[in-house]
């Protein structure tokens, strides 16, 4: 059996690979995509089109261009924006990703808590008015998407009750009605998850032995079950935290939220390549962390894994 240290370099060394084939590709499909970042309703003179390339060290070779935005990388100079004048990339991440980051983590622990214990509960009462009650509302959850969840939000806690904000960012009111909208979708899969996982370990002999020699339902089902049953949950929090934490357009925008997924789409509008870049860049480490730190909970609570 490989040992944990060992588990774990072969994920980091893993995670490095991945993040220069994603930084790669993104690079050249940005520079291979119609258009221009400097092109502008008005014709530019062929002379200073030049001279705007060659000041972004995009006038050389396209194997040229790629091995000085490489080697900016890894001297972790993520370059100026093409579209943000006199504006650093670094400089737009580091003021549009926390925000996003706030409300993303916010809305995974509400997602994780919320889905875990709903699935639980209806697991345990599976086949009961419980368990139709709890999965008519992850169904209704799935079934609403942030982009119409998030309008309905506003018009009842913001404009009719004046409960919250309807728009802004500052306090921890403004907080709450986004994450819970980005929240509410995702918490609804944790909870099918949860309840399939829990299910079908509830039958397992190890479960049946512990309830055959008299042990409490509670301590059978939150102590030997849950544990085992936690590991798909687990899989899947990877991808949902990095997914939440670089935002969400539709409840920014719809928020008016200064976070980092309008100057995501507006990139790729603009062609500005090295904005692009860097939420990509961003996005893909948190998703390798995030999937890295899934692997070594999941390794730590199953030693079998190790082997794979």
């Amino acid at each position: 059996m490989i040992s944990f240290g060992g588990f774990l370099a072969r994920r980091l060394i893993a995670a490095v690979l991945v993040l220069f084939v994603v930084v790669s590709l993104t690079f050249l499909a940005m520079r291979f995509a119609p258009g221009s970042p400097f092109t502008t309703e008005r014709a530019i003179p062929a002379a200073i089109l030049h001279q705007l390339e060659a000041n972004s060290h995009l006038d050389g070779t396209l194997g040229e261009q790629y091995l000085d935005y490489i080697g900016k990388l890894v001297h972790g100079d993520l370059n100026w924006s093409l579209h943000y004048k006199n504006r650093k990339v670094a400089e737009i991440l580091g003021q549009a990703f926390p925000v996003s980051l706030t409300i993303g983590a916010c809305a995974f622990v509400i997602a994780m808590g919320a889905g875990i214990a709903l699935g639980a509960f209806a697991a345990v009462r599976h086949n009961q008015a419980g368990d139709r009650g709890a999965m008519l509302l992850a169904l209704l959850g799935i079934s609403l998407p942030s982009f119409v969840l998030a309008p309905l939000a506003v018009l009842f806690f913001g404009i009719g009750l004046r409960w919250f904000p309807v728009a802004g960012w500052g306090g921890v009111r403004e907080l709450i009605l986004p994450s819970v909208c980005l929240a509410l979708p995702y918490a609804a899969s944790v909870a099918r998850l949860m309840r399939t996982s829990l299910l079908e370990v509830l039958h397992h002999d190890y479960v049946r032995t512990a309830r055959a020699k008299g042990a409490p339902e509670g301590r059978v089902v939150y102590v030997h079950a849950l544990k085992v049953a936690i590991l798909p949950v687990l899989t899947y929090a990877g991808p949902l935290a990095a997914n939440l934490m670089t935002g969400s357009l539709v409840v920014e925008q719809i928020f008016a939220i200064p976070g980092i997924g309008p100057f995501f789409v507006n990139s790729v509008l603009n062609r500005d390549l090295f904005l692009v870049g860097g939420v990509v860049l961003v996005y893909s480490t948190l998703l390798v962390l995030f999937n890295i730190v899934v692997d070594a909970l999941c390794a730590a609570i199953d030693k079998r894994i190790r082997m794979a």
